[in-house]
């Protein structure tokens, strides 16, 4: 099937969709459409995709996607996630050019990259958009509006898509590198020759390599080294294996190349990646048991 720009629903009476997703394959396709969209995952996770990054999602995730924008979300297991989908002019395009509106207008135009979301702006978007779920009327707008506020006056979005990535590409070119993309995530375990992944993308290996590089801004090999260190990320975080043993399970043929490429991709240690990820669980235990403590 062709892809095509999705049509995102929205209901009579709103200017804009706000929806929770339970169904990990709604729209698992590299796929773009005119309105922004904020998304939080609360469950699940996999391999995101943003324009040309790549990276391991997780469950409190919070990411901005500009207009227009590739995306896709290679879920790895059940999901629970809030989604809301608006055009920029949501409030007219007047609004945005209003002088106390300069923050709106620039994390809009920072959103063309795709904004990862961090720290305590991530946990208040991740409340608004809960509130978002129930509200109505002019409510809406200002939880909107409020969200993007908090990511916008926070400097704790970090944009994922290189400044010269490409946006138009034509229609059959989103379906390519999605077959790309899902072949790659299917077989990463194991080594994947050129002339396979060419054949897969029906080009012969010299155009496959200028046509992979010239959408991505990358090359396969890096391509599919990303995709084995986010997978490392996951086993790394459920803390079941050794590290020899989730260098094999991640695709990478030995060790050395597996510690190189990590600290390459992650800056730092398969070992100080895990303890980072170990200490941030338990400051967030310490840190909602005091909340709970205080309110009762």
């Amino acid at each position: 099937m062709r892809p095509q720009l999705l049509k995102v629903p929205i209901e009579p009476g709103h200017s804009f969709s706000v929806r929770r997703d339970l169904v990990p394959h709604v729209n698992n396709r590299w796929h773009f459409h005119p309105e922004v969209e904020l998304i939080h995952f609360k469950k699940g996770q996999g391999t995101q995709f943003v324009g040309d990054s790549m990276k391991h999602f997780k469950a409190g995730d919070v990411v901005l996607v500009g207009s227009n924008l590739p995306h896709h979300w290679h879920f790895d297991d059940i999901t629970d996630m809030r989604v809301a989908h608006f055009h920029e002019n949501f409030c007219g395009e007047p609004f945005l050019h209003l002088p106390e509106n300069l923050l709106l207008k620039n994390v809009l135009d920072r959103a063309k990259r795709g904004l990862q979301v961090e720290g305590e702006a991530r946990r208040k978007v991740a409340g608004l958009l809960e509130k978002l779920l129930e509200a109505d009327g002019m409510h809406r707008l200002l939880l909107l509006m409020e969200a993007l506020y908090v990511i916008a006056a926070s400097g704790q979005a970090k944009p994922l898509s290189s400044i010269g990535f490409r946006h138009n590409f034509q229609e059959a070119e989103y379906e390519r590198i999605n077959t790309i993309y899902e072949y790659s995530l299917k077989h990463f375990k194991r080594p994947i020759q050129l002339e396979e992944i060419a054949a897969v993308a029906n080009i012969s290996p010299n155009s496959f390599c200028r046509f992979f590089k010239s959408r991505t801004r990358k090359t396969y090999s890096r391509f599919l080294i990303e995709i084995r260190v986010g997978h490392a990320c996951k086993l790394l975080i459920e803390n079941n294996l050794s590290i020899k043993q989730l260098c094999y399970e991640s695709g990478f043929n030995n060790f050395t190349s597996f510690y190189k490429y990590f600290k390459l991709i992650t800056g730092k240690s398969p070992l100080g990646y895990q303890r980072e990820f170990t200490t941030a669980c338990t400051l967030k235990k310490v840190s909602v048991g005091k909340r709970g403590k205080y309110r009762a």
